[in-house]
């Protein structure tokens, strides 16, 4: 009979947050599959669990996948942990579930703490709809056109960063967006907990003046709603964005997206 394979959320922070049902999980099973075996160590630690772990990460997911896949098909059962919060979001373990599923296994999810959704929930920015994005591409050029394609988006937006590019994060947003307002969660449950509330620019000089520390999660007010754009102004979008030096088609998907048009109504506008 095949094991089964648990996907168990760990503390984001705080090591009380583990759930009585996640500790038992990792009591029972054959085997932890953990992103930074030592640093799972604590936790295991902490909740008296001396099951063995073997290393899951960006680096060998795929040749651990196999060996996992083996390992349920011979019965055992595997737990899977992230260094913090549910495993598969911003870490590995997409792949694994998906070879799992596909394999005909059991997979089985044990919720834990959510950095992003606790972020959001405190933020008081509005949370009936909301996109997360995880970490933002590190190359300026997708990272910049990212924020173009989000930049019409009426859900809260939600980023990871690191301390080291979370200025350049914010400072790219406001300029891409404008004024809007933005919620920095800085070591959300740990002893520095931190939020900061304000619009983007205030929220760039805030980091200017307190040099970034711990992991964040930064979360912008979506775009405001409004009217359709009348021609003029959807005209004058694409002008702008032909003049910043955007090839046409961006233009015009800028401006479809801002001005509440389809791209075709838009390239029909630009060429009578």
């Amino acid at each position: 009979m095949s094991g089964t394979l648990y996907l168990v959320g760990t503390p984001i922070g705080n090591l009380g947050d583990l759930t009585p049902r996640g500790a038992e999980t990792l009591r029972s099973v054959t085997v932890i599959a953990a992103e930074d075996t030592r640093h799972s160590r604590i936790l295991l630690e902490h909740v008296a669990c001396t099951t063995p772990m073997i290393s899951f990460h960006a680096h060998n997911e795929s040749s651990r996948t196999g060996e996992i896949l083996r390992r349920l098909d011979a019965g055992e059962s595997v737990a899977v942990i992230s260094d913090a919060g549910n495993p598969g979001i911003s870490d590995p373990a997409e792949r694994l579930v998906r070879a799992a599923i596909d394999a005909g296994l059991r997979v089985v999810p044990v919720p834990g703490p959510s950095a992003f959704l606790t972020a959001l929930i405190a933020s008081g920015l509005p949370s009936g709809r909301f996109r997360f994005e995880g970490y933002p591409p590190p190359r300026k050029g997708k990272r910049l056109s990212l924020f173009d394609e989000l930049k019409g988006e009426e859900a809260t937006v939600i980023f990871h960063e690191s301390p080291r590019r979370v200025a350049r994060l914010v400072g790219e947003l406001a300029s891409a967006w404008g004024e809007r307002n933005v919620v920095l969660a800085r070591e959300v449950t740990k002893k520095f907990e931190e939020f900061f509330r304000g619009s983007l620019v205030q929220a760039a000089a805030h980091l200017a003046e307190n040099p970034p520390r711990g992991e964040y999660v930064v979360i912008v007010e979506g775009a405001r709603g409004g009217a359709k754009l009348s021609e003029k102004g959807v005209l004058g979008v694409v002008r702008d964005e032909l003049a910043s030096g955007r090839s046409l088609r961006d233009a015009v998907r800028s401006a479809a997206r801002v001005g509440r048009w389809k791209e075709q109504e838009v390239y029909r506008l630009v060429r009578r």
